[in-house]
């Protein structure tokens, strides 16, 4: 690492190159839908039907969930920022080759390459920022970079608007495309100024780097109490660990003391919530779902869409406010119970199939779009980092991002021709998922809000598979009168209940 940044400044430049990269999530999920229905992009690609539409933005979900995979084999070795660097990277190939292409396969090839990096991405990213921050601002971060995977959606649906005014040239599909590279290049050169993640650190053995990390990113020094509270803790975490032996592929499959199968499947819960949502069945084909369920010109569905996305990037900073406060819980509950309302709304009005209704159905996406931002969007991006032990976190979040990326794959292929052969029906599928999100996260995700990694693996060792007795915020505070940080009290009470070494 290179630099003098320490303390705000190094928490603020990982939170920005963090930023930056759910910024291009974000974007590259808005991208095709704003370019797949210029007149320049279906010259280019011979007229696609609905079923190719469907394999040209899919595919980059099965890219996504190959990267995910790659990430589960590699990052442990390669460290979360080393990862970060490799993904970018693959994501630049990409780029490089869809700006390019002039066939379908190349297209169909580089949207895969692209969204390796992107996947690789997708599971680093939200470690190397839980890692690097503390659980009373983890949260608040998160849901810094959420509002800003919001923005990426109505910033590539003005960039296709803007650069349709180049139709009938073929630079009106190829520049949004090529637009990602900026965010790439952002995050290659912000990367070397950064440290790695201390919590992986401790893991590979590095003690004495990972202390000077933890003393970077406080701004305190290497010999200050509260630089040696949190490292001593996560060294006591990781050595509990190790007791048991190098992690393995398959452990991650199994239970044990550390309740790895239950956490790899409560992880990867909010991720299936957020695209069995419905929400990139709307979001990636936003414009010619406008087009098509409603018969709006292309350029007044850019322009909706456009301010749809304003909208929902406004309203996903709402979060910021409450959520350590009201927790994941209660968030996840709310935000899916109004989410399937706004889908029996949109269904109703899509049947009825009016002038009035046709506007009524807009009024509702937008709803959908702030009432999925307000709970669904930021806590499905946070929760399996907040829950996975250190020993096989990188493998637990990479199969929850798997999952994630291979459900948007099945979302976004059948999409095209659901709209046209489903119609109303399509809706009234998301509406009942989404209403099954709510018994789902009351029964069985405890609450991990105002509570630290460490405080999560105590509460998952003394709780067993089943309903969750963790259903409010932990009370763990950002610093006691002396300066030292304080413990959740409820994962004391579990560990001294197990005897165990943290506490």
């Amino acid at each position: 690492m290179r630099g003098n940044l320490r303390g705000r400044s190094a928490r603020g430049g990982v939170a920005a190159i963090c930023g930056v990269a759910f910024l291009l999530f974000g974007y590259d999920q808005g991208v095709l839908g704003a370019v797949i229905g210029l007149d320049s992009f279906r010259k280019e690609f011979n007229d696609p039907d609905r079923h190719l539409e469907g394999v040209i933005a899919g595919i980059y979900d099965i890219g996504c969930f190959l990267g995910a995979l790659l990430a589960f084999m590699t990052a442990d070795r390669l460290g979360r920022k080393g990862s970060v660097v490799w993904g970018t990277w693959i994501m630049v190939v990409g780029t490089i080759l869809q700006t390019s292409a002039t066939e379908n396969i190349q297209m169909i090839i580089s949207r895969t390459v692209t969204g390796i990096g992107n996947g690789m991405n997708t599971v680093n990213v939200p470690i190397w920022q839980s890692e690097s921050f503390k659980s009373h601002n983890r949260g608040a971060m998160l849901i810094i970079q959420s509002a800003l995977i919001a923005l990426g959606h109505p910033l590539s649906t003005f960039m296709g608007l803007a650069s349709r005014q180049a139709e009938p040239s073929s630079f009106g599909w190829r520049w949004p495309i090529a637009f990602q590279g900026v965010f790439m290049v952002l995050i290659l050169l912000g990367l070397p100024f950064l440290p790695e993640s201390p919590r992986w650190l401790v893991h590979k053995g590095r003690i004495e780097e990972a202390t000077s990390v933890f003393a970077i990113l406080s701004g305190n020094s290497v010999d200050d109490p509260q630089t040696l509270l949190e490292r001593d803790e996560i060294v006591a975490s990781v050595e509990e660990e190790k007791k048991l032996g190098e992690a393995t592929w398959g452990e991650v499959f199994t239970e044990g003391p550390n309740r790895n199968i239950s956490r790899v499947l409560l992880g990867a819960g909010p991720y299936m919530m957020n695209q069995w949502s419905g929400i990139n069945s709307l979001a990636y084909f936003l414009p010619i779902t406008f087009e098509r369920n409603l018969n709006m010109s292309t350029e007044l569905s850019l322009i909706i869409a456009g301010v749809l996305g304003v909208q929902y990037f406004f309203v996903s900073w709402l979060p910021y406010f409450f959520i350590e406060k009201v927790g994941r819980r209660k968030m996840l509950m709310g935000s899916a119970a109004a989410c399937s309302f706004c889908m029996v709304m949109i269904a109703i009005m899509r049947k009825v199939n009016t002038v009035a209704s046709q506007w009524v159905f807009v009024a509702f996406t937008f709803v959908f779009f702030d009432v999925f931002s307000l709970g669904i969007l930021p806590v499905s991006w946070m929760y399996a980092s907040e829950i996975m032990p250190l020993r096989t976190r990188n493998k637990g979040v990479a199969l929850g991002v798997g999952s994630h990326w291979l459900s948007n794959f099945v979302v976004v292929f059948v999409t095209p021709d659901a709209i046209d052969n489903l119609e109303h029906w399509l809706y009234v599928i998301w509406a009942v998922l989404n209403a099954s999100f709510v018994p789902i996260t009351w029964l069985w995700y405890p609450e991990t809000a105002r509570r630290s990694l460490e405080d999560m693996d105590e509460i998952f060792r003394h709780e067993r598979f089943g309903l969750t007795k963790t259903r409010s915020p932990g009370t763990r505070t950002k610093e006691g009168g002396d300066g030292v940080m304080r413990r959740d009290p409820e994962a004391i009470l579990f560990a001294n209940e197990k005897g165990s070494p943290h506490s």
